[in-house]
């Protein structure tokens, strides 16, 4: 199996970036917990990371199917554990105007089982994914 390659390297005393091909992301910490809120923390980006990862299946799928799809959003909540740090539960809601609203819960399912990241974390937390 082919093996994904990121870097994240230090920036100054709280923010980093992460980089992956040709593209960066800066990572940090709001101010209140000591940071500059230069760019989301770590936990969120790994929240961002499942939408999108899921998002780009979805639509794929749509493509796919000549579904046509609009306003598409992944809203993701992660639930945190107080010790240690972590994610108990993640939800994802997607919403979407579709030209085929009975295929947009199937197009789902598809995404769900194609998605790494999902199916990454589903081993780990609690996460539920569902359409409205």
């Amino acid at each position: 199996m082919p093996t994904v390659h990121v870097t994240v390297d230090q920036m100054d005393y709280s923010s980093s970036r992460g980089e992956a091909r040709d593209h960066s992301h800066i990572m940090d910490r709001p101010e209140a917990k000591g940071g500059q809120n230069k760019g989301p923390m770590g936990g969120e980006t790994l929240l961002m990371g499942l939408g999108g990862c899921f998002m780009s299946n979805l639509l794929a799928a749509a493509k796919a199917r000549n579904v046509e799809i609009d306003n598409a959003r992944a809203s993701v909540a992660g639930e945190l554990a107080d010790s240690p740090a972590r994610y108990t539960d993640i939800h994802m809601t997607i919403t979407a105007q579709c030209s085929a609203p009975a295929e947009l819960k199937k197009l789902v399912t598809i995404a769900e089982r194609g998605c790494i990241v999902a199916n990454t974390l589903a081993k780990a937390v609690n996460l539920t994914i569902s359409c409205e």
